[in-house]
């Protein structure tokens, strides 16, 4: 079982790292990007890359308040077909 947590934990970490890394700078929040990779790497397996995917991590969609504008299809648009 301990196995399982520590396997699981330093695959969180990788994880992490590996997406911040890839993050552009200008996509981070709170800290530099540096400064998140060395949180990642230092605070335990587990503190740092939760708290990368809470605090750090860009929102999915922003802007928008975490919600994708919907895309309709021009066969159920109305204004598309009152065109025709």
């Amino acid at each position: 079982m301990l196995r399982i947590l520590v396997i699981g934990s330093l695959v969180l970490a990788i994880y992490a790292f590996v997406d911040c890394a890839m993050t552009p700078q200008d996509n981070v929040r709170r800290f530099p990007k540096w400064a998140w990779l060395l949180i990642i790497m230092f605070f335990n397996f587990l503190l740092g890359p939760i708290a990368w995917f809470i605090f750090g991590r860009p929102r999915k969609f922003p802007g928008t308040g975490g919600t994708k504008r919907r895309i309709i299809p021009p066969d159920d648009n109305p204004d598309f077909l009152r065109k025709i």
